[in-house]
């Protein structure tokens, strides 16, 4: 495995376990299913899914 590829690997894991990933997988969504519609500013949606998180906890410790 070249260092590259490591990397690659690593970046996109640690951008799936802190979350950052969602925002882009928001975007292609929406993309798809609604195009020419706005979408919700980074900020939005992160306040949004904190909350979701909050009012639905499922698994969480805390």
């Amino acid at each position: 495995m070249t260092p590259r590829r490591l990397f690659g690997l690593v970046r996109w894991y640690l951008r799936e376990l802190t979350g950052e990933a969602a925002y882009d997988r928001y975007l292609e969504r929406h993309r798809l299913a609604h195009p020419g519609s706005p979408v919700l500013p980074r900020r939005e949606f992160e306040r949004r899914r904190t909350d979701r998180g909050d009012a639905h906890p499922g698994a969480r410790c805390c």
